[in-house]
């Protein structure tokens, strides 16, 4: 099973209670999986970072823990997040009301944990979530992979953050302090538009670092232009792949960030 080897809690905040999965030892980090659910390849990418050093706190936002991915299911889990109270999926500049939740698990997660902070990776429609979550002084590595709300519905949709105004000027302010905000996307993905990606750059400036992955056709290393997932469903974990190498680069940056001596 897919998640053999986590112990699992409910977590409660603000009268909202959901199943968390929990894995490791070291400095925590809030994984939170992308449509459709908890996937066996989500499940995998939150083994590599407890084998890196550091406990995961995986929540279950929606899908089925532990079922493989599908087209049907990846259809089924878009649209009930689309009709969810928790997700504002067209929002442009104010985040989902969940994070508010995501926020108190990392601050239980630091608590529990200890060390200079924790870490949050969001993955697809949960991406964004990492900047709404800096608000929080806990987070000190925050990971956006293939960032997808809003929705790229229009222009303005493509190249907005989905958080507030006042949540991204907090974000920034932490960013400047040493908090760097790190993003990942492959370059044909229509879900992550590179809109976003230059909005993310105009806002952050230098301490923004963007892993934009060739998917262009005829790329070299034969990456198809479906490609979404950078950490996981299209992972190719071999030394040399640029998948890989951004695989790495977010672990190195919980090491720099969370670890201490």
């Amino acid at each position: 099973m897919s998640l053999d080897g986590f112990e699992s809690f409910e977590f409660s905040h603000a009268g909202a209670t959901r199943t968390v999965y929990r894995r490791g030892r070291g400095p925590g980090v809030v994984v939170m999986h992308e449509i459709p659910g908890i996937t066996p390849q989500v499940a995998q990418f939150a083994r590599r970072v407890t084998e890196a050093g550091f406990t995961v706190y995986l929540p279950h936002l929606f899908g089925v823990p532990g079922k493989p991915i599908s087209n049907g299911y990846v259809l089924g889990q878009m649209a009930r997040a689309c009709i969810s109270r928790e997700f504002a999926v067209l929002a442009r500049r104010e985040a989902s009301p969940i994070t508010e939740w995501l926020r108190a698990l990392c601050r239980a997660a630091h608590a529990e944990c200890g060390g200079p902070g924790v870490g949050a990776v969001g993955m697809c429609l949960t991406g964004n979530f990492a900047i709404a979550l800096m608000v929080d002084a806990s987070v000190m590595a925050p990971v956006l992979s293939q960032p997808s709300l809003p929705f790229g519905i229009s222009r303005a949709h493509r190249a907005a953050l989905h958080v507030s105004d006042e949540a991204l000027a907090v974000a920034k302010q932490r960013a400047a302090a040493g908090c760097t905000v790190l993003a990942l996307r492959f370059t044909a993905d229509p879900l992550c538009p590179a809109a976003r990606f230059a909005t993310l750059a105009r806002e952050f400036g230098p301490h923004f670092e963007a892993i934009e992955i060739d998917s262009s056709p005829g790329n070299p290393h034969g990456i198809k232009r479906t490609a979404h997932s950078v950490l996981t469903t299209d992972l190719v974990d071999a030394d040399g792949h640029p998948t890989r190498a951004a695989l790495d680069r977010v672990l190195g940056l919980f090491r720099d960030k969370l670890q201490q001596g």
